[in-house]
């Protein structure tokens, strides 16, 4: 079965926003969690990832897994996580990638590279004899699906596609001519 595979990332999933404007943006971001309610991210709430959430929560996540011949489509609603929540999971990375979560102003302008280093080394001084804060512009998302769609590569390119809508509460089940 194909869930026993081992792609490269697994957790690796194409987040695609968009804003007020209009235009569709997408990026890698990694899977941290899911449960019953949708799939957890976490990022800088200032990017442009976190404007675009701001200003249309509607967004779409896309896993694909190339060696297994598969991908999963994900639409949805994103919110924030509960602050508990992206607090537990701050504190569980490692110190240099909390570190890092202070020293980028993720989706800005910067210089040179020397500046984020620098940047990085301040917050390494800060914070040299205590734990690291949670910074108040980082934390997590979650998508709460309304509509899933799992794809599997065919012979002939007749791909196998069904997907879920959610409809009245209840998951509606449809196959898709590829």
């Amino acid at each position: 079965m194909w869930l026993n595979t081992n792609p490269a990332e697994p957790a690796a999933m194409a987040l695609s926003t968009a804003g007020r404007d209009g235009h569709v943006s997408s990026r890698i971001v990694l899977l941290r969690d899911y449960d019953e309610k949708g799939f957890v991210f976490f990022t800088n709430y200032t990017s442009t990832k976190g404007t675009q959430i701001h200003e249309n929560p509607h967004a779409a996540l896309l896993f694909y897994w190339p060696a297994l011949s598969k991908q999963v489509r994900i639409e949805g609603i994103i919110e924030k996580t509960s602050r508990e929540q992206s607090e537990k999971y701050f504190h569980a990375r490692a110190r240099e990638n909390q570190l890092g979560a202070w020293a980028s102003q993720q989706s800005t302008r910067i210089p040179d590279r020397d500046y984020l280093l620098q940047r990085f080394d301040h917050f390494v001084d800060k914070f040299a004899d205590r734990e690291v804060d949670v910074p108040p512009h980082w934390g997590g998302y979650r998508l709460t699906p309304a509509w899933f769609e799992f794809w599997t590569a065919g012979r002939h390119r007749l791909n196998d596609r069904v997907s879920y809508r959610l409809s009245g509460g209840k998951w509606i089940k449809e196959i898709l001519a590829p």
